[in-house]
């Protein structure tokens, strides 16, 4: 612990309580000042053997009764790894024990060679801080203070942190024994260990459980990446190769197809007609994006993430096994120091028949309960308040861009081959979109913990599970709203030219281009997953590393003693109260992406493959190097993640499928391929794509626009007609611009697809 000698009587006292308490409680101080600042003094806490017994005892903690002498065997997921592991000469394994939770009175069956070594360093650091959480310094109308997270709270200790061991860059004192720390910079942090396999024991034994599974976690996912990966760019690929016979992308661009058809204005008044091929380029694109293979990869990733799930169960099931955590929070978990504080109210225990001490009766359970749900749900209608406004946006620039860029029929102007209106639009809103979502993470996190503060759950397990659930609802919506108004929203409800839609009896629905928004989509999830993997990065790695630059240059300006080892780890950066819950928000949030909306761009696998391949290796630096040492909690799983991936791989398998089929143009082609492009009787042609392209774009008469959208440029030829996107009756039908049956064969097809598609990815 550290603080600064205030002039402050009572925070002095407080102190002086607080720490006279602790030594009441049998830990030994001794206070140190530091070499750097006069002011700042460390007082470093020690516990004796009776201390970490009589603890391990109240804690339950698990320790060894005898070494394990039953045989192992190879776990099913090590059957190709060997090449990559850790050398055991370097990092040795660590030895297996049977284990019991620890009781004074059997002191002798445990197996105890020698006193300084029986509790590890991971053990004791978690018994000196359940003594700091629970020592009292301060008394206030018959109400306790106590705990060390509300002296830091208040500014009477700077910092509560257990210490490394050493120095990451030297062995230690001994090099034939070199330090934890060290071994894990060079054989786990360093980035030449890049292809390495993670030596998660070691991990476990220096950071904890908690920290162990989340990398166990992150590598089991990247390992499980890389077939995804495979398959991806084996599509992709195929893309690229299939794309010079993508027959409607030809008739885009021929100028005698593409050329000869006239498109109608995609808003009313300043936008004018256009030609077909100067959407040439973004329908070349779209070949490699919408074809074949995006089907197969849609479908094939629907059994991986399945798989991906059952496996990583297992694994974990095995991880609980080895790191002894199968009953963790039945028998060693305790309640959290704030709830304890809180338990005036004595209720009867309905099962057991006792009387239990509890922070609140059931009806103010309830209205804690009404009250954070509330306003969870208030944050929530925020952010889909800012995506309506993104929406107000895009409708409103659109018709700017519309103007200035406005396409010409003759295509005289070259930059409209590759900068229209709807492309200008989409990556501004979607920079904006990106923005908004950084700005309102920040000012979320501060409310999702003052919510849960006073939900005032019981564990700190409970806690962090319930802070998860609400900063992930929060963020599914804050990061995926945008991606889901392009995919299953634009240019679904636009009308027709002579009777369009209008948004809030205002603005007139975007239309997608002819090919569709599968390209806007990519383009989307392009911009928001990599300004996400750099924001976080300049965050995460960056931001530390910088303030840790700036604190070692000032120290060393103003002293040239040596620096001892408690005061080298303070001038490091703190975890944060969060932990390592941005680290497995960022991965899930991918995840998502990844999972959700694979269909629209098939690399995004072998690009979370990247990312996760240096992300793994980045936390292992900024945690080894860059912050202080976290106090080792133990932890049974992932927690809320667990479930949270589940919903999201159920919610991936509709969202593909309704990507293909609704966002997409592969329904519409196979339809026509099997159904409308029939070679006549006894021709021994086969099916055909010719033709497609007009097929699908509807014919509208001129003459019948309405005053309000009627575009107020000239219009110069002979034609009287424009086509648009869409299966309606051309004008003189009976049934003029109503839709036809193209359209019911195309609807009954999607609605097969989805519910063939959903069929064979249910869940058991």
């Amino acid at each position: 612990m550290t603080h600064k000698r205030i002039d402050r009587k009572k925070q002095k006292r407080k102190r002086q309580v607080y720490e006279s308490n602790l030594i009441n409680n049998g830990l030994q101080l001794e206070a140190t000042r530091s070499v750097l600042d006069e002011k700042l003094v460390f007082v470093k806490v020690h516990a004796p053997w009776e201390v970490l017994c009589t603890y391990a005892e109240v804690m339950h903690i698990k320790l060894p009764l005898q070494p394990d002498d039953l045989k192992t065997r190879e776990s099913a997921f090590n059957w190709f790894t060997s090449l990559f592991r850790v050398d055991e000469n370097i990092i040795k394994p660590e030895q297996e024990f049977f284990t019991a939770p620890f009781e004074k009175e059997h002191l002798s069956n445990f197996y105890i060679q020698d006193k300084d070594t029986f509790f590890n360093p991971a053990t004791r650091s978690r018994i000196v801080h359940f003594i700091l959480s629970r020592v009292e310094y301060a008394t206030k109308n018959n109400v306790k203070k106590f705990g060390i997270n509300k002296l830091l709270d208040s500014g009477i200790y700077k910092a509560a942190f257990p210490l490394h061991d050493s120095s990451f860059r030297h062995p230690s004192t001994d090099p034939a024994c070199p330090s934890e720390r060290y071994l894990l910079y060079r054989e786990w942090a360093h980035p030449k260990n890049i292809f390495k396999l993670q030596p998660l024991d070691f991990i476990r034994k220096y950071y904890g459980e908690k920290i162990g599974i989340y990398f166990a976690w992150l590598g089991f996912y990247t390992n499980m990446l890389i077939v995804a990966a495979f398959v991806g760019v084996g599509c992709f690929l195929y893309g690229c190769l299939t794309k010079d016979n993508c027959t409607w992308s030809q008739e885009v661009c021929d100028p005698n197809i593409g050329g000869n058809i006239i498109m109608c204005p995609q808003c009313d008044k300043v936008c004018t007609y256009w030609n077909l091929t100067s959407t040439c380029e973004s329908s070349k694109k779209l070949c490699i994006f919408d074809s074949f293979g995006t089907l197969v990869f849609a479908v094939f990733m629907g059994i991986w993430v399945t798989l991906f799930l059952e496996f990583w169960k297992r694994r974990q099931a095995e991880l609980e096994y080895e790191w002894d955590t199968v009953e963790y929070l039945e028998q060693e978990e305790q309640v959290r120091p704030e709830y304890e504080a809180q338990c005036t109210h004595v209720v009867m225990n309905e099962i057991t028949q006792q009387e239990e001490h509890v922070p609140y009766t059931a009806c103010g359970k309830c209205i804690r309960m009404t009250f954070c749900a509330s306003a969870v749900f208030f944050w929530i209608l925020l952010i889909i308040a800012s995506v309506i406004g993104i929406i107000v946006y895009r409708l409103s620039v659109f018709l700017v861009f519309s103007a200035t860029l406005s396409r010409h029929i003759n295509g005289t102007q070259a930059i409209h081959k590759y900068l229209t209106p709807q492309t200008a639009t989409s990556v501004t809103a979607s920079l904006i979109s990106f923005v908004v979502i950084m700005v309102l993470n920040i000012i979320y996190e501060k409310v999702a913990i003052l919510i849960t503060d006073f939900e005032l759950p019981r564990t700190q397990t409970d806690y962090e599970n319930s802070l998860t659930t609400k900063m992930f609802l929060f963020q599914f919506v804050n990061y995926y709203s945008s991606c889901f108004y392009i995919a299953f929203f634009k240019g679904k409800f636009v009308g027709h030219p002579g009777n369009p839609v209008y948004w809030l009896g205002k603005y007139r629905n975007e239309e997608c281009d002819p090919g569709g928004c599968l390209l806007e989509l990519t383009t989307q999830l392009a911009i928001i997953v990599g300004g996400k993997a750099i924001w976080n990065n300049i965050q995460e790695v960056l931001l530390p590393w910088v303030k840790n630059l700036i604190g070692r240059y000032c120290a060393d300006a103003r002293s040239e003693k040596i620096v001892p080892r408690w005061e080298h780890d303070y001038h490091l950066q703190p975890i944060g109260k969060l932990g390592l819950f941005y680290e497995y928000l960022e991965m899930v949030i991918q995840f998502g992406f990844v999972t959700l909306f694979v269909a629209s761009f098939p690399l995004a696998p072998l690009l979370a493959l990247f990312n996760n391949m240096l992300e793994i290796r980045l936390d292992a630096w900024k945690l080894t190097t860059q912050f202080r040492r976290m106090v080792p909690q133990k932890a049974q799983d992932i927690g809320a993640w667990q479930p949270i991936m589940q919903g999201i791989a159920i919610l991936a398998v509709v969202t593909n499928a309704m990507i293909i089929a609704f966002t997409s143009d592969m329904i519409p082609r196979l339809v026509y391929y099997w159904s409308f492009s029939v070679p006549p009787y006894g021709s021994h042609s086969s099916h055909t794509m010719k033709g497609y392209i007009n097929n699908t774009l509807s014919v509208f008469n001129i003459s019948d626009f309405r005053n309000a959208s009627k575009p107020s440029s000239p219009w110069f030829g002979n034609q009287t007609t424009c086509r648009y996107r869409d299966f309606r009756y051309p004008p003189g039908h009976q049934h003029q611009y109503e839709h036809n049956i193209y359209y019911w064969h195309v609807i009954a097809a999607k609605l097969a697809f989805i519910i063939v598609m959903e069929r064979h990815h249910s869940f058991p």
